[in-house]
């Protein structure tokens, strides 16, 4: 059942709804995805991350941020 839930979580569900489908409390569900977690090795990080990569990053978060403000849900 806990493979099942952190299936299910890295499939895009939230804790709620993976709960509701195992018939589990949702704070069991979010123990064992970071009970998970923490078993996992780290991610690797890059040795060096230069400007343009930085600048890509910077600019397509701006343009994320910006489409925000401009959602007319507010």
């Amino acid at each position: 059942m806990r493979q099942e839930a952190v299936r299910l979580y890295v499939d895009g569900h939230n804790f709620r709804q993976i709960a509701h489908q195992l018939q589990v409390d949702h704070k069991s569900i979010i123990n064992w995805v970071k009970a998970h977690a923490a078993q996992q090795d780290p991610a690797p990080l890059p040795d060096d991350v230069n400007n343009a990569e930085m600048d890509e990053l910077f600019t397509f978060i701006g343009s994320k941020k910006q489409g925000l403000r401009d959602d007319p849900r507010g």
